[in-house]
């Protein structure tokens, strides 16, 4: 925590978790494939990820990239990866799945939310909560089924401050029933403004920059956090 904000970074693999740990975070989001927005990760990436951080650790589970209408097939398996993850030691899990209109899938929510919570852990929706058609209804659903924290750039598609107006809002009004943690565009020149503008007490980052290796990949990046992390003080 930094001066009483709450910060969660994004990691892709276990060497952005070993970066991560050199600065005062509170929860790791753990993902793989950050290049295609973050997908499930292994089960040796979070046991490793346990051992070098006393964080809190939720994990994504997500099969693929693009939306976040899946075939019944792709939610089992995401069911059977989130049951998995949580006996090996998540601390919660990031899920967000909709209908083919763009709302919530409440079934599929309920459903997940049930399995999590039967663990004593946290059940987290994504940003597919910013493709949906009326943030005010799908906040509601998630609230309906339990959720207890939802990420969002406030329905900006990426361009988080002009999404700032809706975040505060969404805090104000629903903020003593499910969280409203911001993220998504978060950068050094606005991490601060976003807090200001929200009156919310805690941020999701993702510090990362390309990598090369026979291709490219998105890989933690220190001076980035580092510099972000100075503009909470």
């Amino acid at each position: 925590m930094v001066n009483k904000i709450k910060v969660e970074i994004c990691c892709g693999n276990i060497d952005d978790v070993i970066g991560a740990t050199k600065f005062p975070i509170d929860r790791i989001e753990l993902n793989s494939a950050m290049e295609l927005g973050g997908l499930t990760p292994t089960i040796a990436t979070l046991k490793k990820a346990k051992q070098v951080t006393d964080a809190a650790i939720v994990c994504m589970t997500r099969t693929r990239t693009a939306g976040f209408n899946y075939s019944e097939t792709a939610y089992e398996i995401m069911l059977e990866d989130a049951k998995i993850l949580l006996e090996n030691g998540a601390d919660g899990i990031v899920f967000g799945f909709l209908n083919e209109d763009n709302t919530v899938d409440k079934e599929r929510t309920e459903k997940i939310v049930k399995l999590i919570k039967s663990y004593g852990k946290e059940a987290i929706f994504h940003k597919a909560f910013d493709m949906t058609k009326d943030p005010y209804q799908a906040i509601e659903v998630l609230i309906e089924a339990k959720v207890d924290r939802v990420l969002t750039d406030g329905h900006s598609g990426y361009d988080i401050m002009q999404g700032c107006q809706l975040l505060k809002e969404l805090h104000e009004k629903y903020g003593d029933k499910i969280e409203i943690l911001p993220g998504g565009g978060v950068r050094v020149e606005n991490v601060r403004e976003i807090l200001d503008l929200t009156g919310i007490k805690q941020i999701h980052m993702s510090s990362k920059k390309t990598y090369h290796d026979n291709g490219e990949y998105n890989g933690f990046e220190a001076k980035q956090l580092e510099k972000m992390l100075k503009r909470l003080v």
